[in-house]
């Protein structure tokens, strides 16, 4: 058994409408969850799994959903190429409501400008949600994400950050080339 404490705003969209988001995780993953909607609690039973891989992957995707993403963007955690970061800002600026709002604007960026850059450069998805910022993406641009939301974070300045996915991304497109 795996147990997930997920936001309780968020309970609505893992079951999805008519049960459909639950369905379809049980399905495909051959687990029964068990959701305990006034508490947040999702009880993954996966006594039924052979692949340990895979019971990680759907408390990866039951984490995602709880932290913003949508079903279809969470369903990408099923492919093992897909990974799930989980920044705690609080681990980097403490529990200070005006600290934790700067550096939630600084990741977002004016009119979302900042997210859909990383995102776009790294072929990521992320979301930004209370005090967490989470990305699912890629094994090639892991360490590059991590990297480039640490930079914001500690305060780099976008351009710098900017330069830095350009260099890499350039890195990675003549890696993947020369193969």
């Amino acid at each position: 058994m795996r147990y997930v404490k997920i936001p309780k705003e968020r309970i609505g969209v893992l079951i999805g409408h008519d049960g459909k988001v639950k369905r379809e995780i049980e399905k495909r993953s051959n687990t029964r969850l068990q959701i305990d909607s006034k508490l947040g609690e999702v009880q993954i039973d996966d006594s039924t799994i052979d692949d340990p891989l895979l019971a990680l992957k759907i408390e990866n995707i039951v984490r995602a959903i709880g932290r913003g993403f949508s079903p279809e963007h969470a369903f990408a955690l099923f492919s093992d190429d897909a990974y799930f970061l989980l920044f705690d800002l609080r681990d980097y600026v403490g529990k200070k409501d005006t600290h934790m709002r700067r550096v939630k604007a600084r990741i977002i960026g004016r009119n979302g400008r900042t997210k859909r850059i990383l995102e776009n450069m790294t072929d990521s998805f992320i979301s930004v949600y209370g005090h967490t910022v989470c990305v699912i993406t890629d094994m090639l641009y892991l360490d590059v994400i991590k990297t480039a939301i640490e930079m914001i974070i500690s305060g780099s300045k976008h351009d710098t950050v900017y330069r830095y996915l350009q260099r890499k991304k350039k890195e990675i497109e003549f890696e993947s080339f020369e193969r």
